[in-house]
């Protein structure tokens, strides 16, 4: 009986509204996507999850678009459901001459990796030339990456300022044979939504058909501007889109290392800055930073309490407290949200008032403090402090084709506002990127690792840390970085025979 209920259910979901609302909103993207050049000529798919809230999203059913027919003349009836592991439960009926018979698309297999290594909603696979223009301009990039472009805020995890990174894979003659590749690409670029096919097009996936439809515009737009500035002779893939410079030309000619040590990291693509003691004063941090938080924690709480993200800030705060409770951390819970505001203000409140007066280095607390923080800046209460080196540096490594990135326990909003809004200007445009302690803690040699595969090099040996934590330095060490100690006014000392190069000033690199 149990069994013949199960499918009772299962025949109801197949046959129910859900599942039918799919079908016809996968042939109306396909109508559309048509319109922008990304399904012509049969080309393209489009698959979504037929979303039940009774049902696990892992579970949930897959609508999907045939192969080889006319994607602007589809109707929901043309429409493949399959099961979550990738069985086939109901096909279209054939439609007799000229049509060919049904078939599944050759993308399922594609798909089903983004929908099982992502637990994505949709995915789009587009065959728009701008996609496939974007991996021709350097025809052996293992990349695309680009930064400093509004449309990368449309991007999942990305903002502004940041450096996106789109892994490209080759083409095969057979769409299937292309599952590894993708699979590994997936793997391996844990913060990407896509991956590019070379000379064939892109695979785009979200939670939602909006936010892979979002995403899949995103990518065309930034594809299109990287064509138009490549041009114009400018480079997509730098802060200030200058003309294009000769790389390899510059790394030959440019001096790194220490004293007359030119020769120390002759492979050298990226440096990965600390900010703590090493482009910031401690100080800065320890008597501006905390306080201005600690004053104004309950301000703030109380004049955004309703905001979603106030409300997403109490809930990481809220999961984190509960961890501490269960290792004998902490003493005060954080009440469930239909509490009353003061109620659940007073123990945020608390509860990040110790926090900070131990410095924890945990991602619910830096993600308030800088939502706190990016109100003092904007009200001109706060001001990011760096040291007097640190600006010639950064113009210096940019002039010279090295990306800098930042790496620090503060969150990456937090990061942004001290080199935007510095008491030099804003020095955003020399940085390709941000790293917070959402990709691991930094006394982890596998946060380094997974830094490394962000950053696209060949080798982990290719990117300099600089910090003044001699524990972040063994790690990063560890994962085969190079790593200088920055001898900072009011760092900690190091211990003897500690066995890393330091240097005062980053006039010295």
């Amino acid at each position: 009986m149990e069994n013949q209920s199960n499918g009772s259910k299962s025949q109801a979901y197949i046959e129910g509204s859900a599942v039918k609302e799919t079908r016809a909103l996968v042939a109306e993207l396909c109508r559309h996507f048509y319109t922008l050049g990304w399904v012509s000529g049969t080309g393209g798919s489009i698959t979504i999850k037929a979303h039940d809230e009774s049902i696990p999203k892992s579970n949930q059913l897959i609508v999907m678009s045939p192969s080889g027919v006319q994607k602007e003349r589809m109707v929901a009836e043309d429409m493949y459901v399959l099961g979550s592991d990738g069985s086939v439960l109901s096909s279209p009926s054939h439609k007799g001459y000229p049509h060919k018979p049904p078939k599944c698309t050759e993308c399922a297999p594609l798909f089903m990796k983004a929908y099982l290594m992502r637990n994505a909603g949709a995915v789009i696979h587009s065959h728009g030339m701008e996609s496939c223009i974007a991996t021709m301009i350097r025809p052996f990039a293992k990349e695309f990456r680009i930064t400093h472009m509004e449309m990368i805020k449309g991007i999942q995890g990305h903002g502004y300022h940041d450096e996106l990174v789109i892994p490209i894979v080759e083409n095969t003659a057979r769409e299937g044979e292309l599952t590894d590749a993708l699979s590994e690409a997936i793997e391996a670029y844990p913060k990407a939504t896509a991956v590019l096919v070379r000379n064939h097009g892109i695979y785009v996936w979200g939670d939602s058909w909006i936010s892979a439809k979002t995403q899949a515009e995103c990518y065309h737009y930034l594809f299109d501007a990287a064509i138009r500035l490549h041009q114009l002779g400018l480079d997509w893939s730098t802060p200030s889109h200058g003309p294009v410079h000769h790389v390899k030309e510059l790394h030959s000619n440019r001096v790194i290392g220490l004293d007359e040590n030119h020769a120390r990291y002759p492979n050298l693509h990226c440096i990965l800055l600390d900010i703590e003691g090493t482009t910031t004063p401690i100080s800065f941090v320890t008597d501006v930073l905390f306080p201005y938080a600690h004053q104004n924690v309950r301000k703030h709480l109380d004049a955004t309490y309703d905001t979603e993200e106030t409300q997403d800030d109490i809930k990481l705060l809220r999961a984190q407290v509960e961890d501490d409770l269960k290792d004998g951390l902490s003493s005060l819970p954080i009440p469930p949200a239909d509490t009353g505001k003061e109620e659940v203000i007073a123990s945020v409140v608390a509860n990040v008032e110790e926090m900070i007066r131990k410095d924890r280095k945990i991602t619910s607390l830096k993600q308030l403090q800088g939502h706190i923080w990016r109100v003092g800046y904007q009200n001109n209460e706060l001001e990011g402090v760096v040291f007097t080196d640190v600006p010639d540096a950064l113009e210096k490594w940019h002039a010279l084709g090295i990306k800098v990135y930042i790496y620090s326990s503060g969150s990456r909003e937090a990061q942004r506002l001290i080199f935007g809004k510095s008491n030099y200007g804003d020095l955003r445009k020399y940085l390709y990127g941000f790293f917070d302690t959402t990709i691991g803690h930094k006394r982890d040699a596998r946060s380094y690792s997974e830094i490394s595969l962000s950053l696209g090099v060949d080798r982990p040996s290719e990117i300099l840390f600089l910090t003044d934590v001699y524990q972040e330095a063994l790690a990063a060490k560890e994962a085969g970085l190079e790593a200088i100690i920055t001898v900072r006014p009011g760092n900690a000392p190091l211990p003897e025979n500690h066995g890393f190069k330091t240097v005062q000033s980053f006039s010295e690199i």
